[in-house]
């Protein structure tokens, strides 16, 4: 149950972010609204690890390198969302963001990759993510 809730509060927050970052990037840019949402991650994770963290930056010898590239990927996801929103909308670009997420996941689990369990996809998981492209494709439909 407490997994649903975390995407329930996730899928919010991705949401609310993209379209705030989007309105701060038209005012101030859209790079200098990268650093300013990378800056106040990093502030506030460095805040909550102090207090709360648990594990241990030396384990991070032990770690596949490819995984620290979550950092890079951070600064292409804003970039990314508030182009996508501010072109197209923000129920269309999340519309969409969300099948890619959808996609590239269903890769990932039926790959097995970056550790993640093999999961097995029939129909029923292609006929899914066939429904939400169909629905982003009504959505946008022009009279």
């Amino acid at each position: 149950m407490m997994g649903i809730i975390f995407a329930i509060v996730s899928g919010i927050a991705m949401s609310l972010q993209g379209v705030l970052n989007t309105r701060l990037g038209e005012k101030i840019g859209l790079w200098e609204t990268n650093v300013i949402v990378q800056l106040t991650g990093l502030i506030i994770t460095l805040l909550i690890t102090f207090f709360y963290g648990k594990g241990s930056y030396t384990s991070i010898k032990e770690t596949n390198k490819v995984y620290l590239l979550g950092g890079l990927l951070g600064v292409i996801i804003i970039f990314t969302v508030m182009k996508s929103i501010g072109m197209m909308g923000t129920t269309c670009g999340i519309g969409i963001i969300l099948v890619a997420q959808l996609l590239s996941a269903a890769v990932i689990d039926s790959l097995g990759l970056f550790g993640s369990e093999k999961i097995k996809f029939s129909l029923h998981e292609f006929l899914g993510v066939a429904i939400m492209i169909l629905g982003i494709i009504i959505f946008k439909w022009k009279h």
